[in-house]
């Protein structure tokens, strides 16, 4: 049976002589491999459309035997050419691909993510010296759409009211914040500065916070991308990449 969608291009692979695998991320059906018979051969109909990060109209002829989806059509709907033009952005375009792939299971859709993914790609070319602020509203949604909300004003153990005054203590392994009385039993985690617990908390709760206010990018992206690290049971190969970000 045929299905139209629209779909991220976050990973390609040649699979044979003439055809190319590839797994896209697709707003009604999650994240879907798929075989584009033909891929390879020059003037194919997907050589320009199966380009990592590109945004496209598919159509899909799914299985239902376990074997990989046939991509039928895939038409551009937007190459995201800004990205291609920094290297700081193409940066954040991959790893954008990669916590995708890696975060999330097949078929599960997730339509807000994939929306969210899109919006974030368009932002990337124009974010300038907040990319990294804009990548971590980005990690933040996805962690809170896949059930992964960080607690930021209420201990993750115990549900009391977290002060500055007792010193702002997060654990990535928990996804929160942790009070004084609960630090002893939790090993792992890390001191917050007030200006970075204020940004997290801002960029959680507001899409747009990461345009606004003071950046504090550094020390936010530190505390996701152990979050992350933590969650997937490993470091994303685009880690080090994003060392540069601003």
């Amino acid at each position: 049976m045929t299905q139209r969608t629209q779909g991220l291009v976050i990973r390609v692979s040649d699979w044979s002589e003439t055809s190319r695998v590839a797994t896209l991320w697709t707003r009604d059906y999650g994240k879907v491999r798929v075989l584009a018979k033909g891929g390879r051969r020059l003037r194919s109909n997907f050589e320009i459309a199966l380009d990592l990060l590109n945004w496209c109209r598919v159509v899909l002829l799914r299985k239902t035997t376990g074997a990989m989806d046939l991509l039928i059509e895939a038409q551009v709907i937007e190459g995201f050419g800004a990205l291609r033009r920094q290297l700081p952005t193409l940066y954040a375009g991959y790893y954008v691909a990669e916590l995708l792939g890696e975060g999330t299971v097949e078929d599960d859709p997730h339509p807000t993510l994939h929306d969210e993914a899109v919006r974030a790609l368009k932002e990337f070319g124009e974010a300038g010296d907040r990319l990294g602020l804009r990548l971590a509203s980005f990690e933040l949604a996805m962690l809170s759409e896949l059930g992964y909300r960080p607690r930021l004003r209420h201990c993750v153990d115990c549900g009391s009211e977290v002060g500055e005054e007792e010193g702002l203590y997060f654990h990535p392994w928990a996804v929160g914040m942790i009070c004084r009385r609960c630090r002893e039993r939790r090993q792992g985690g890390m001191y917050l500065g007030r200006g970075v617990w204020s940004r997290l908390r801002e960029l959680r709760d507001d899409p747009k916070a990461w345009s606004t206010g003071p950046r504090e990018s550094r020390g936010v992206r530190v505390v996701l991308e152990a979050v992350l690290a933590h969650w997937l049971g490993r470091k994303l190969r685009m880690f080090p990449y994003l060392a540069s970000l601003p």
